[in-house]
């Protein structure tokens, strides 16, 4: 019985006809899987085959313990900056520690994960807003091309910030490598050309939409054999650096070394990681629920992502997240089912087993422009100029996580992304929206005056309450009722229409209590309507529904027939 609760559902329920299209998304994915892997094992400082270790096993653990019909799991390119800035203090890039601190970063990070998941903290997807992760994923993505022209265009730097490396390259360009300028550059154009305008191309020719795409998805992999077998062909080894020797088979089973000190130092980077790598990948994954209609399970992504990353540490790999490129074209190829990605791990590793010679001929420049393309897609202009047309506090929180990460750092952007969060939470809610109503003639619905053409009488203001109330927004409340009272001077009943209140704390409670005493000394009476229940039940164990100088009524409308005919004593 306990075995078979190890066994997934979807494989359970796994039917023989979805084998086919499960087959021809792995192969697709694959082909997309090895090059990136390769670029961003590159990119975080690493030899290019730990890529294809990160690439194995922890697909195996997504598909266990994940819920994601089709979210496909492996390097990303932020993840590799990330796992660079968070390493590069603790040893040289590539060195043997290097690499034994990346598979600890990625098993402390996939600990963190499954920790929060087996404990039901999915909701810890909700500590970042959308803007302030648009902003990240910018500015990583701004840094990452950055820090991939000097290999791109074959030119010796060796700068810290990215400031630095940019001017740093520019000055050097003399000293470029010829072959390796021009073989990055053209791969480069290539890259780019297919990305934009190959589906398009392949459209007109009478091609399907998916399909074109799909096509589209594999130039990368073509580029890269293309530009292996023009090295091996021309011996051009010698005038252009070049992968090198990669070790064939597959990664032994253990435990990355562990190091009380190099822990300690990784526990932060680790936990940014693990809410990073959770929050993009739910993103994606919810996505394509929603597009096929199936549902998902938060902390089961927690618990998914937290295998993948364990099973990649326990390979010598490097922190994993879900893709949201690969998911989209695997869905496209015919994903029916996460066999998609025990296929792909299984191609993955007869790539190690058998091809593992075809890429030590690569050019490192084609691997470069490999990964300045897919950062620059990353990079949603669009969305910046959405985001900050519809909200400006939104958008200085995006600007102002952009602008941290690049001149501050991963972390310190992150912080202060956090904080803008935060921020722009408690600019909203302490500036709460408060509408004086009126009713439609010849109906009970009352609506806002400014917006309406209202019924409205000079003895009885109606104010409408669109947030709940807290220390933080009470005083703006207070001094708007009060003001609303001194532009109505003549009303003597004030109605405070709580429909979109769901709380009221004890500072504002107090408040409140103090309003209804000053009113009722000058001959105002405060009412309250429309309360929600559970509001009403907080109110019921204070003492402001028994000094309350007006009624509680049930509706606006009630509330106006009331203090029309007089009828609202005191309760």
């Amino acid at each position: 019985m306990r075995l078979k609760r190890l066994v997934p559902d979807w494989l359970k329920g796994y039917q023989r006809q979805w084998l086919a299209g499960d087959t021809t998304a792995a192969l697709v994915t694959t082909m997309m899987l090895v090059p990136q892997s390769l670029a961003y094992a590159l990119l975080a400082g690493l030899p290019p085959h730990i890529g294809l270790y990160a690439s194995l096993l922890p697909l195996l653990g997504y598909a266990l313990f994940g819920s994601s019909m089709v979210l496909s799991v492996g390097p990303m390119a932020v993840l590799s900056l990330m796992t660079a800035s968070a390493l590069t203090p603790l040893a040289a890039p590539g060195s043997p520690e290097y690499i034994a601190a990346a598979a600890l970063l990625a098993g402390l990070s996939g600990l963190f994960s499954f920790a929060l998941g087996m404990l039901r903290l999915g909701i810890l997807a909700n500590l970042l807003s959308h803007p302030v992760i648009t902003g990240f994923i910018a500015a990583t993505a701004v840094l990452i091309i950055v820090g991939q022209v000097d290999t791109l265009l074959g030119v010796p730097a060796t700068e810290v910030t990215a400031l630095q490396l940019l001017l740093a390259t520019l000055r050097n360009l003399p000293d470029a490598i010829p072959l390796s300028t021009w073989a990055g550059l053209a791969a480069l154009l290539v890259l780019i050309a297919a990305r934009l305008w190959l589906p398009l191309l392949l459209c007109r020719f009478g091609m399907g939409k998916n399909t074109a795409r799909l096509l589209a998805s594999l130039v990368p992999m073509a580029v890269v054999l293309a530009a292996t077998a023009l090295v091996v062909v021309l011996d051009l080894e010698q005038f252009l650096p070049v992968v090198g020797p990669l070790p064939p088979g597959l990664p032994q089973i253990r435990p990355p070394p562990f190091d009380w000190n190099t822990s300690y130092q990784l526990l932060l980077p680790a936990l940014i990681i693990a809410l990073l790598n959770f929050i993009g990948s739910l993103s994606v994954a919810q996505a394509m629920a929603a597009r096929r209609g199936e549902r998902l399970n938060a902390d089961a992504e927690l618990r998914g992502l937290g295998a993948a990353n364990i099973a990649s540490a326990l390979s010598g790999g490097m922190p994993v997240t879900g893709s949201l490129s690969r998911t989209i074209i695997s869905e496209e190829a015919g994903a029916v089912s996460p066999m998609v990605g025990v296929l792909t791990a299984l191609m993955i590793g007869l790539v190690l087993l058998f091809l593992t010679g075809i890429f030590a001929h690569l050019p490192i420049a084609v691997l470069a422009a490999t990964i300045i393309v897919a950062a620059a897609s990353s990079i949603d202009m669009r969305g910046f100029a959405r985001i900050w047309r519809y909200d400006r506090a939104d958008g200085l929180a995006m600007l102002g996580t952009f602008l941290g990460v690049m001149l501050f750092g991963i972390e310190a952007g992150i912080g202060l992304g956090v904080g803008f969060s935060f921020a722009s939470l408690i600019w909203h809610s302490s500036r709460p929206h408060i509408a004086v109503m009126g009713r439609l003639p010849g109906t009970e619905h009352f609506r806002n005056v400014l917006r309406h053409t209202v019924e409205t009488s000079p003895e009885i203001l109606f104010l409408r309450i669109d947030e709940s109330l807290f220390f933080n927004n009470i005083s703006a409340v207070e001094d708007r009722l009060l003001s609303e009272l001194k532009r109505h001077s003549q009303a003597r009943e004030l109605v405070l229409i709580l429909s979109s209140v769901n709380r009221i704390d004890g500072t504002a409670l107090e408040r409140l209590q103090q309003v209804n005493r000053d009113l009722k000394d000058r001959n105002i009476r405060l009412h309250l309507s429309e309360v929600k229940g559970p509001v009403l039940d907080r109110l019921g164990r204070s003492r402001l529904l028994e000094e309350l100088s007006g009624r509680v009524f049930l509706s606006s409308y009630i509330a106006e027939l009331a203090l029309r005919r007089g009828e609202a004593g005191g309760e």
